[in-house]
């Protein structure tokens, strides 16, 4: 033992060294770290906004909910015309020239909008309700040219549609059964019905929200919820959380892009910025092999800006 001190005294024998006690420095790190994550937690903790709804947006704005389910029902919502994965609309794909991702995935998730956000669970309701199952076979047995002539006009007269007892009421048209169908609709969204019958995927665990989520982003409710708490990305959207509270800063690397032209008006910039933080990230990784980029931190000394006190000391 005696040997083994002697030995470990001569081999740091000149070098400078301060004594402590790393249990005692452990604790108090520790004690530290607790007290400024329960101060920061009280003082910066995310708000505990209630979720958003289809039933909670139908019975704030029954006129966006009943304009929104139209368009699904006419396929002319974002989501139906989004293209892959959703649907195979033409050329709805962002592309880089022959780099279109979108295509080469393919459609996984299929969503025909106006089968399964509103002629579906109206299917469901019409069990033992004569109107609605009269209005359906009305819509249903019409050809696509009386449809999108009733679906053209009613979405017309809900520009100055009024709501009157919980339903929406436009001026008097031939819009065939589809005022009906939107009622209907509106009825089941506003019981929560049609929350749960969006969620359904035949599994035990309803945990897929993709449909309800696509139904309330091709509203106006969710874009102005988002605009009140500045998630838009104008203000770098994507590193928000609601209200003024910091969100996820490693998404500046992204978001940042989104400010800056020609990106914050490319129709493609999605596919071009994933393109952009792809390339930075493999620069990064390559970083040690790529001869003068790897020579920046010799000629750059922060390093010894930082360690001052051991270059002081050599």
């Amino acid at each position: 033992m005696t040997g083994t001190t002697d030995t470990q005294a001569r081999y740091y024998a000149g070098i400078r060294m301060v004594p402590f006690d790393l249990l005692k420095e452990l604790v108090l790190a520790l004690l530290g770290v607790a007290v400024l994550i329960a101060v920061l937690a009280a003082v910066l903790s995310a708000p505990d906004v209630p979720p958003v709804t289809i039933g909670s947006w139908s019975q704030a704005d029954p006129v966006d909910f009943v304009t929104t389910a139209s368009a699904e029902l006419a396929g002319q919502s974002g989501t139906a015309q989004y293209g892959p994965p959703y649907n195979s609309t033409p050329d709805a794909a962002q592309a880089l020239g022959p780099i279109v991702p979108q295509d080469w995935a393919g459609i996984s998730t299929p969503i025909d909008t106006a089968k399964e956000f509103v002629l579906h669970p109206l299917e469901l309701a019409a069990t033992g309700n004569p109107t609605l199952t009269s209005a359906l076979d009305t819509y249903n047995g019409a050809d696509a040219t009386h449809q999108q002539a009733w679906l053209d006009s009613y979405t017309k007269a809900l520009d100055g549609a009024t709501v009157e007892n919980g339903q929406v009421t436009v001026a008097a048209g031939d819009y065939g059964p589809v005022p009906t169908l939107m009622g209907s609709l509106l009825g089941i969204a506003r019981s929560g019905g049609l929350d749960a019958l969006l969620l359904e995927n035949g599994r035990f665990f309803q945990t897929d929200f993709t449909r309800p989520l696509l139904f309330m982003g091709d509203g106006n409710y969710m874009s102005n919820l988002a605009a009140d708490q500045h998630l838009t990305g104008d203000q770098w959207g994507v590193m928000n959380e609601t209200g003024s509270y910091p969100g996820q800063t490693w998404l500046w690397l992204y978001s940042v892009w989104y400010q800056l032209p020609p990106f914050n008006t490319a129709p493609n910039a999605d596919l071009v910025i994933v393109l952009i933080v792809l390339a930075l990230t493999t620069l990064l990784a390559l970083v040690p092999f790529i001869p003068i980029l790897r020579d920046i931190p010799r000629w750059v000394p922060v390093h010894k800006l930082i360690w001052r006190r051991y270059y002081r000391s050599v």
